[in-house]
């Protein structure tokens, strides 16, 4: 077919269809020539050289085309791995700006830039076509009625976030219809949506949906890369996820549903590496486009790549064009995904400028600047696998973080590890030693005790080892310090005290990052007792290790409406959701400190206390009339005050109860006992009464506001 090719704009890149024709644009600085080629149903291939460059963007518009077209590229220029170039025109590459992808990796020799086996360091190319493998990109008309739907914007203070996978959530949902279970459209369900707003979630942070990359290694072995963290698509909804063919409506219906249920949609995002692997790795996009520009190279042998995350490489963020990507990308997703978020995977890989972490990187100021970027919510894994990379606590104002020491401190104190006190203090107060000095805030802090990474609930009051033989690495992956208690058996148990023990456990484990400071995550399926069965890891197992058992008995049951109870009382008592840090002194005339921590005698904590091995027992008073900040119209925020009190030791504690007034305490809370749901209308103790808190357990009461 003859085709009309006009000049084209290089902005805005990618593949733009404009109601008339559609405008192609990609970037590469050091390429020779460009081709843009162009499928037929059938597979016939057609191409079309390139012939305008503008700022090393080359560009062409086609008027004849329409959305629905498949397509990729070609590009000419240097193969010399030595100075970092690795151009190979026989390798059919993905538009990186793609909106859609028509398919996963055909896995063929063929995809490999260099001849396999001719030498350790890929320098002698192969000339095979790889177009027969490789996922074509797709013209996507963007359009969809949205109505009067945009994010959400819900206060941090009022989030409560749900770490969960697309595929696992719903695959084994017995209300969701089959054809859409594991899907975008069976998230979007109604069965799916009644569970997240029966729990009280106020937002889904979906692990990544962007185009990924299915590892070799794991499909020669009948495994997937099921998490999704090696993206090689950072616009495209990934198609494995799709119930209808139309992945990118599919994902906008199924963010509107979220939306009109009041829950936020946070993206798990990947832009510190992509699917390319190292430099003996496949060429299916960036490498073939301009490897010298996309990636951080090593300047003592440009064969080989800078790798701060692990997986072979690391995008290069210094330079402008891959930088642009990034934000072209994240406003994508805002703008005409609507997503109300992100959290980004290995963070400091982007800090990084030079070689150091750098906190006020190129990347961070672009971010701060931006009018769209800056105004949703942005989460950082505060770390990466380069030297200096832990940076939990240093990143800027306006981002949150995964709190891994929050995370840490909370298991090794129900572990039953002594000399915790002072650090779990911190963490439940908000972690102000990490994020008060940069003027943050407490919402900064993510908290956390489990997530997709490690063992989920279940597994961490179960197991003491990992069981990550079904990954085919000989267990060696995954983390072997997980600070976990099986109290006596390894796995499953028929033991009722042993059983019961762990029951328990994970309640204290709900209650505990309830009713901490900070934003909570809970790790989807820890409310209804979901197992790996001791996998640690479970990147690569897209089956029922991850996927959600909604098989309930009676104790899984329990444990949801426990986890909904404390949720409510989350949701119903600002006073644990405090904007501001506390000051531990009395606020505007209130008749005690805005928070004090007692010992078990009902005194306050002495120094000695908190620096000592042996105390596993602290008491918290948050004042409720002693709250600084004011409500959305200026009003006074008042609540009840509440008494936590947690106890990981082995035995039962009599706590002397703080002076509660005429009005004494009414308990909220006992973990040591299953049969009574949180509930704010307990049974009622004097002022200085002293209640037994049973060992391994959480007690919260409360003294009602005058």
């Amino acid at each position: 077919m003859k085709l009309r090719v006009w000049e084209g704009s290089p902005y805005p890149l990618g593949a733009n269809w404009d109601g008339a024709g559609v405008n192609f644009a990609i970037f590469s600085e050091n390429a020779s020539s460009v081709e843009l080629c162009l499928f037929e149903p059938d597979g016939t291939e057609q191409r079309v050289r390139l012939r305008e460059q503008t700022d090393s963007v080359w560009h062409a518009y086609l008027p004849d085309l329409a959305p629905g077209q498949r397509y990729g590229y070609r590009v000419h220029g240097r193969y010399a791995p030595e100075d970092g170039h690795r151009f190979n025109p026989s390798k059919l590459l993905i538009d990186p700006y793609a909106k859609r992808l028509d398919g996963p990796i055909d896995w063929s020799d063929r995809l490999f830039g260099y001849r396999i086996g001719s030498d350790a360091d890929g320098d002698e190319p192969d000339d095979r076509d790889s177009s027969a493998h490789v996922p074509k990109s797709v013209v996507e008309n963007t359009a969809f009625t949205w109505g009067g739907d945009a994010q959400l914007r819900i206060p941090w203070e009022q989030t409560l976030i749900y770490e969960v996978h697309v595929k696992g959530f719903t695959q084994q949902h017995p209300d969701v219809a089959p054809e859409l279970r594991g899907t975008y459209a069976g998230l979007g369900s109604a069965a799916a949506i009644e569970h997240l707003t029966s729990l009280g979630v106020s937002a889904v942070e979906l692990l990544p949906v962007q185009h990924h990359v299915i590892d070799r290694r794991l499909v020669e072995l009948g495994l997937s890369n099921y998490w999704g963290y090696n993206t090689i698509g950072f616009f495209a909804p990934d198609t494995r996820f799709g119930a209808t063919g139309e992945p990118v409506t599919e994902f906008k219906t199924m963010v509107k549903r979220l939306h009109d249920a009041g829950i936020e949609v946070i993206l798990d995002v990947v832009y510190n590496h992509t699917g390319e692997g190292n430099h003996l790795g496949p060429t299916l996009a960036f490498r073939g486009i301009d490897n010298a520009a996309y990636y951080r190279l090593d300047e003592a042998d440009r064969r080989r790549y800078v790798d701060y995350t692990g997986t072979g490489n690391t995008l290069n963020v210094q330079q402008p064009r891959t930088l642009q990507l990034i934000m072209d990308s994240l406003r994508y997703w805002i703008s005409e995904m609507h997503v109300d978020g992100f959290r980004f995977d290995l963070a400091s890989a982007l800090a990084r400028e030079l070689h150091d972490v750098d906190r006020l990187g190129s990347f961070f100021d672009i971010v701060h600047q931006d009018p769209l970027i800056s105004q949703v919510k942005l989460i950082a894994e505060p770390w990466d696998l380069g030297e200096g990379g832990y940076q939990v606590g240093n990143f800027p104002a306006g981002w949150a973080e995964w709190n891994g020491k929050y995370r840490d401190t909370v298991r090794r104190f129900w572990r039953g590890i002594g000399g915790q006190a002072a650090e779990l203090a911190y963490r439940l107060s908000g972690s102000s030693d990490l994020y008060a000095e940069g003027g943050r805030q407490p919402h900064a802090s993510i908290n956390f005790v489990t997530s997709h990474d490690g063992f989920t609930l279940n597994d961490l009051v179960s197991y003491e080892r990992k069981h990550n033989e079904a990954n085919g690495e000989g267990n060696r992956d995954g983390e072997s310090h997980n600070e976990s208690r099986n109290f006596g058996v390894e796995g499953p148990s028929d033991d009722a005290t042993v059983k019961a023990a762990r029951e328990q456990q994970k309640r204290n484990v709900i209650a505990t990052l309830l009713l901490s400071q900070g934003v909570p995550m809970l790790l989807g399926g820890d409310e209804i007792g979901r197992t790996q069965h001791g996998n640690n890891n479970g990147y690569c197992q897209d089956n029922a290790i991850s996927w959600f058992d909604w098989t309930l008995d009676a104790p899984r049951r329990q444990l949801l409406d426990f986890t909904r109870g404390m949720i409510r009382i989350f949701r119903g008592h600002p006073v644990l959701r405090r904007r501001r840090f506390f000051q531990g002194r009395r606020i505007r005339g209130s008749s005690v400190k805005d928070l004090t921590w007692f010992g078990p005698d009902g005194q306050e904590m002495t120094d000695a206390e908190w620096r000592a091995e042996a105390v596993h027992t602290i008491g918290l008073r948050l004042a409720g009339d002693a709250i600084e900040e004011r409500g959305p119209r200026g009003e006074r925020i008042v609540d009840d005050t509440l008494l936590l009190v947690l106890n990981a030791a082995d035995d039962e504690v009599a706590f002397q109860l703080p002076d509660g007034s005429a009005a004494g305490w009414r308990l909220m809370v006992d973990t040591s006992r299953p049969d009574l749901a949180p509930d704010n209308d307990g049974p009622s103790f004097g002022g200085e009464a002293t209640y037994p808190v049973a060992a391994r357990s959480v007690t919260l009461l409360r003294q009602p506001r005058a």
